[in-house]
């Protein structure tokens, strides 16, 4: 089938040949998180290749797949892995799957990361809900002609983390016993992580946790008026005194091993989600 110059229409002419069902919910695993799939009834899966105009993911444990199914009786759409700035990917591309799953017809966007913890209070292992970001990489997915399908050309994004979502989680967190710490992202671009002197600046500017990730995805959603809600991984302690270098590979450790919690706190989430009234819309 010929390409056209839309992205979002012809990976949705795949879709659609394969999947039918309109998801409620769409959500990006991040680093050290994709067992989630496990937890859903898997009825389309789309690899490399499969979709027109999608990206191969090259970061550390990221598949890069899209994923559809069900979680007990609500339909969701998956994405498998996240593609980054630091891989050489444009904003365009990276924020793809949002509005994609934007035009499938998802009401709720989460979003999921490792990160590394900036508030002192906030150890390896912790899982943060987000309530802000600060955005550190000189950029913005919004940039360029504005897509009047989805938004305005100047969104308002000062509730881009969904306050009624959020207390949904946390109710959800209290009733299963997973502490849940909240806090405010720093994206930056990677793929070094921060200089101590940066670690110190972040801080002071009011950062809970910062990561390389989550922003251009929240930004797209926020102009879609899609709320979003955003949980992140506490990987490494930042201001912890240094005594080996942070590696990838012991991100991608820590985030397997808080994976079983994040795992239930969002299958608490998608149960509360099921027993809501879809949006009109």
């Amino acid at each position: 089938m010929p390409l056209t110059p839309d992205p979002i229409a012809d990976c949705l002419a795949v879709i659609r040949r394969n999947w039918t069902a309109v998801p409620r919910v769409g959500i990006v695993l991040g680093t050290g998180l994709g067992a989630f799939v496990e937890q859903m009834q898997i009825e389309a899966a789309f690899e490399r290749g499969d979709l027109p105009h999608f990206p191969a993911a090259t970061a550390m444990s990221h598949r890069g797949r899209l994923v559809c199914g069900h979680v007990d009786d609500l339909p969701i759409v998956v994405m498998d892995g996240r593609f980054h700035i630091y891989e050489g990917h444009s904003l365009d591309l990276i924020t793809l799957p949002v509005r994609l799953m934007r035009s499938m017809g998802i009401e709720l966007l989460i979003l999921t990361n490792a990160s590394g913890g900036l508030n002192p209070d906030f150890h390896t292992g912790d899982i943060v809900m987000l309530t802000d970001h600060l955005n550190f990489m000189g950029t913005n997915p919004l940039i360029g002609p504005n897509d009047d399908r989805f938004g305005p050309r100047f969104p308002d994004i000062s509730e881009t983390y969904s306050l009624a979502h959020r207390e949904l989680a946390a109710n959800v967190a209290d009733a299963v016993g997973i502490p849940l710490r909240q806090g405010v992202y720093a994206a930056v671009t990677g793929p070094n992580y921060e200089t101590r002197a940066e670690i110190r600046f972040f801080r002071m500017a009011g950062a809970d946790v910062i990561g390389m990730s989550t922003v251009p995805e929240a930004l797209v959603a926020a102009h879609a008026s899609l709320p979003v809600l955003a949980f992140s991984v506490v990987t490494n302690e930042c201001l912890a005194p240094a005594s080996a270098p942070v590696r990838g590979e012991d991100v991608i450790a820590v985030a397997n091993a808080a994976a079983e919690r994040l795992q239930s706190l969002l299958l608490g989430v998608l149960s509360s989600i099921g027993k809501l009234p879809r949006t009109p819309g």
